[in-house]
């Protein structure tokens, strides 16, 4: 008797220390993961902005330093315009996406933990494999999004170079920059939001082990809370992300200045 007694709290204690491991790792292989695409994309990014930089002024004639500034202001105009255009589009894309992603799986979990009564390790570890690869899958979209933006900008401006100064592709280049830092800004932040949904949803089948009553009124609360949070903060991501970039293109036009009068000088 007293055994019985003794081996269903050790039993408790044995998943809550199972559970506990994956939230550990969890959070280590999603965080490594995305590091590791987040830089190897910065990489790969960067070297395709230096080649085409590199190829376009070889192309570019010197006698087009000469031209008025005119058409320096209003390809900077169009630029900043398309920025932003593009910077709020992938965000709310990649926003989006996340976030269905998120909703639909932590409402998967639920079913099966409540309806189907399968051991929480296991959704566990499915819900930790679905989340790792949709991340995985949704960085890498977005690198090769940013890299044919980054072409198609650079490539845009060099046929426009007739009409404008040389210093327009500078212009440019600062705002394509721009635009990938604010792309990896947010995918930080969108994995930071996932891996912190991950760690709510996880302590409260912790919680559901413990306790051993499942009340689906309760959890479905947690859950439709857990996703309106993860949804304020995105918002605000999205908010905070705009203003930020609009704030970083309106202070690079001071960056640009130098770096057309040192191409210029180069150039000459």
């Amino acid at each position: 008797m007293s055994g019985s007694c003794c081996e269903k709290p050790i039993k408790v204690v044995a998943a809550v220390v199972v559970v506990l491991v994956i939230v550990v790792v969890v959070v280590v292989v999603v965080v490594v993961v995305v590091v590791v695409v987040v830089v190897v994309s910065l990489v790969v990014v960067a070297v395709v902005v230096v080649v085409v930089v590199v190829v376009l002024e070889v192309v570019i004639p010197s006698s087009s330093i000469s031209n008025s500034s005119s058409g320096r202001s209003s390809n900077t105009s169009s630029s900043l315009s398309v920025v932003l255009v593009i910077v709020v589009v992938v965000v709310v894309v990649e926003v989006v996406v996340v976030v269905v992603v998120v909703v639909v799986v932590v409402v998967v979990v639920v079913v099966v933990v409540v309806v189907v009564e399968i051991a929480v390790v296991e959704v566990a570890v499915v819900f930790v494999a679905v989340v790792v690869v949709v991340e995985v899958v949704v960085v890498l979209v977005l690198v090769v999004v940013v890299t044919v933006l980054v072409v198609v900008i650079l490539v845009h401006s060099s046929s426009n170079i007739s009409s404008s100064s040389s210093g327009s592709l500078a212009v440019v280049l600062v705002h394509v920059l721009v635009i990938v830092v604010a792309v990896e800004v947010v995918v930080v932040a969108v994995v930071a939001i996932t891996v912190l949904t991950i760690v709510v949803v996880l302590v409260v089948l912790i919680v559901v082990v413990v306790v051993e009553v499942v009340v689906v009124v309760v959890v479905v609360i947690v859950v439709v809370v857990v996703v309106v949070v993860v949804v304020v903060v995105v918002v605000v991501e999205v908010v905070l992300v705009v203003v930020t970039v609009i704030a970083l293109l309106i202070c690079s036009f001071a960056v640009v200045r130098i770096v057309v009068a040192v191409i210029s000088v180069v150039v000459l």
